[in-house]
């Protein structure tokens, strides 16, 4: 996926993708616009910019939806949001945001450092697994926890689509699981991956990688089959720590 600072690259029917500060933004183009994810702090002029060379303006903006509460994914939302504009996240994540500086420096870790930089956006109303928003004929909230408490995937079933945010990465030339630097819980976040796997999926939509589409229910099998194996290992190895000596 080529682009230009200010570009936006069609990735499906009336889905662009747009490169902010961090991250991917992806703008919907229905009646109104939705965008999923905002970038850090300074990526409203880059989103301004990119809406208008698809002859529409950030007026029409109506809603922004969060997959997860880091900074490259929320920090732009407050130059965003407005009144007007209905901002989405898991309340996990949405909890997870309000730290203040000094809880980072007395109980520091790096999920506090990031919540403290994302800072919290003005107003955020929390959307829960399961829910269906009122976006490309329905889109699904797939509560999938381990990158952050709060990651959150978003499946337009009409188009194929899966919006996976960080949970999934594009590295080495294949797909793979959220990254084990910038992740909370990476058990946890490789387990999420089997809730996946049962949405039929033509695209996978990265936060940060271009778009996959060779065999993307497939590789989404493969992945959620793997952390089962893996899952499945640790548990007997902790009950065979746990057992006594046989003599």
């Amino acid at each position: 996926m080529k682009h230009s600072v200010e570009s936006a690259t069609k990735v499906a029917p009336d889905v662009y993708a747009v490169p902010l500060l961090g991250a991917f933004g992806y703008v919907i183009c229905e009646d109104r616009l939705t965008l999923i994810d905002a970038g850090l702090p300074g990526s409203g002029v880059l989103l301004e910019r990119s809406v208008a060379g698809l002859g529409r303006s950030l007026d029409e903006l109506t809603r922004i939806i969060c997959t997860h509460g880091h900074p490259d994914h929320v920090g732009g939302v407050r130059e965003l949001a407005g009144d007007r504009v209905d901002v989405r996240m898991h309340p996990a994540d949405i909890a997870g945001l309000q730290v203040t500086l000094g809880d980072a420096v007395r109980r520091p870790s790096r999920g506090r450092l990031f919540a403290y930089l994302a800072r919290t956006p003005a107003q955020v109303v929390p959307v829960l697994d399961g829910d269906i928003l009122p976006v490309m004929g329905g889109l699904e909230v797939i509560h999938t926890p381990g990158h952050t408490p709060g990651s959150i995937c978003l499946y337009a079933a009409r188009d194929r689509l899966l919006f996976v945010g960080d949970v999934l990465t594009f590295r080495r030339g294949r797909v793979s699981y959220a990254s084990r630097i910038f992740s909370d819980d990476l058990r946890a976040a490789r387990a999420s991956v089997q809730r996946l796997a049962d949405r039929d999926v033509e695209t996978i939509i990265f936060g940060h990688d271009p778009p996959w589409r060779n065999d993307a229910k497939g590789v989404l099998k493969e992945l959620a089959a793997r952390a089962s194996r893996e899952r499945s290992r640790d548990q007997l190895a902790t009950s065979q720590e746990g057992a006594p000596w046989k003599t």
